[in-house]
């Protein structure tokens, strides 16, 4: 099994949630890929990447992550996005799970448009999406603080990722894994 992370973070937010997601999986032992969009990377407003996009077909999962700027994903993200559409016409991706995290400074700061966002696109390769299974009301587990079914979103208004958000991410790391294991039978 091989689960990769691809997402942009600013203010590294999103980037504390990835790696909490990512140290699980490590801490599993299954092979991973972590890629931090750069700027670097878009070439007059297109994403190249070629190794990354190679890296991505030998994948059985990739968990999309981007902070919510205006209601949707970063510039950054939304330009690896199009140009995954060289996957699109063959459904190279089919069949892969998929699953989100983002973040934003207010408790409703439209996140959820951004994993609807990550779930039409992984819809639009003929990936699995991948929510959560946890209530906002289901203490024992301790995750989903803002109570989004869709994948992991945060809150910080003080620039810091409270701890609840941090095992959300942890959660559907593990939640991925799973899944990823169950589809391999």
């Amino acid at each position: 099994m091989k689960i990769a992370f691809v997402y942009f973070t600013n203010t590294d937010i999103t980037g504390q949630l990835i790696a909490a997601a990512l140290g699980e999986v490590e801490k599993e032992g299954v092979n991973s890929i972590s890629h931090k969009i750069s700027g670097k990377e878009i070439i007059d407003g297109r994403f190249i990447n070629e190794h990354l996009m190679k890296s991505l077909e030998a994948c059985n999962a990739i968990i999309f992550g981007s902070p919510t700027y205006m209601g949707s994903v970063s510039a950054q993200f939304k330009a690896f996005a199009d140009a995954t559409s060289v996957f699109w016409s063959g459904q190279a991706w089919a069949g892969k799970v998929a699953a989100g995290i983002t973040s934003g400074t207010a408790p409703n700061g439209d996140q959820a448009s951004t994993l609807q966002y990550f779930s039409i696109l992984a819809s639009q390769h003929g990936m699995i999406w991948t929510g959560l299974d946890a209530s906002v009301t289901d203490r024992n587990k301790g995750v989903n603080r803002l109570g989004c079914h869709l994948g992991v979103t945060a809150s910080s208004p003080d620039g810091s990722v409270h701890r609840d958000d941090l095992e959300t991410a942890r959660y559907l790391a593990r939640r991925v894994m799973q899944i990823t294991r169950k589809l391999a039978i």
